[in-house]
């Protein structure tokens, strides 16, 4: 008995290589490190208003700040935390 087109079984969702695993693993450390450099940087320059941190970071402040606080890995976070990083001037510092 088979099932009916709308009672099948959704495909199965594609599981990501160890490589790929890996990759993102190292762009996760590679992430904490930046935003505790990022944060560091702030707290000691005293900007902590989502307007002054965009500012400071050359994007707009709902993206700086949604990039600072995200916790879910997403592609191209960290070029988006090394130009910030490089943008503040520690990057050289810590990687």
């Amino acid at each position: 008995m088979s099932l009916l087109p709308d009672l099948q079984m959704p495909p199965a969702k594609p599981k990501i290589t160890p490589e790929e695993r890996r990759r993102r693993t190292a762009d996760r450390l590679t992430m904490i490190r930046l935003k505790m450099a990022i944060g560091r940087e702030l707290d000691e320059q005293g900007i902590t208003k989502p307007a002054e941190i965009g500012a400071a970071l050359g994007m707009p402040a709902a993206e700086a700040t949604k990039l600072l606080t995200r916790r879910q890995w997403r592609e191209g976070d960290v070029a988006l935390l090394e130009v910030a990083a490089a943008h503040l001037g520690v990057l050289g510092e810590d990687q």
